[in-house]
């Protein structure tokens, strides 16, 4: 693989720098990569908890319905508590989906961090760059690299991702809302269209959420400027224009 030239492309020419200073150097470096790895050890784990709170409450609603069902045969009040319940579950819904998209949003920008740390490493001592897995380059091709060092990323990683998964339990509980409605009022419309209408309220629901993470990753790359780019042998290379 290329190594990376002396003089980074935001900083000073390594060569010329002290043994000592080179220590210091490698010594804020890995501080602040232990920092960036504490960081997003919390944010997975507290995303990690708040999507187990929420299907722990959607099991737990879903259950009560069935006994309240049940118990009252699906008449009376069953229709009202059963809009309750799901309004309750789909708010909850699109308050974990927001976190859980914004997360993806904050561990892309850990992940690029600490690729730009590593392509300091390689700076300090271009002779580690075959030893890094992770990628050194701080740009898409780098960061794709880092999430997927084994293999390109396919439709399978985002189909069996926990953002999918929030995704697809929240557009059901907003299908389930919306068919519930058109239920309650029998007298106007039968169970075909409250079927087709929460169909189509989960499709949409499902639709926009994945239109909304494809922007809001789009304006990660609008906005980032990579201090190094992946060259075609896998290697890391200063960006001119950083």
């Amino acid at each position: 693989m290329a190594t990376a030239a002396a003089t980074p492309p935001g900083g000073d020419d390594v060569s010329r720098l002290t043994d000592a200073q080179r220590a210091l150097r490698a010594q804020i470096l890995a501080t602040e990569h232990w920092s960036l790895l504490a960081s997003r050890s919390t944010t997975q784990s507290e995303v990690l908890t708040r999507i187990a709170i929420f299907l722990t409450l959607v099991s737990a609603g879903v259950f009560g319905l069935g006994v309240l069902g049940n118990a009252t045969g699906f008449r009376g009040g069953f229709a009202g508590v059963a809009i309750g319940v799901l309004l309750l579950l789909s708010t909850l819904g699109v308050v974990t989906q927001l976190r859980v998209f914004n997360t993806a949003e904050e561990d892309l920008a850990y992940v690029l961090a600490m690729n730009r740390l590593r392509g300091a490493y390689v700076d300090l001592d271009p002779g580690v760059e075959p030893y890094l897995l992770m990628s050194p380059a701080d740009d898409a091709e780098g960061a794709i690299r880092t999430y997927y060092p084994f293999a390109g990323r396919d439709r399978t990683q985002v189909l069996g991702s926990s953002m999918m998964l929030i995704l697809l339990v929240g557009s059901v509980l907003v299908g389930l809302l919306c068919g519930s409605v058109v239920w309650a009022l029998a007298d106007v419309a039968g169970w075909a269209v409250a079927v087709a209408v929460g169909v189509a309220a989960a499709t949409v629901n499902f639709a926009l959420w994945l239109f909304r993470g494809y922007r809001s990753y789009e304006r990660v790359w609008r906005t980032h400027v990579p201090l190094r780019r992946t060259t075609p042998d896998g290697g890391a290379a200063g960006s001119a224009g950083a």
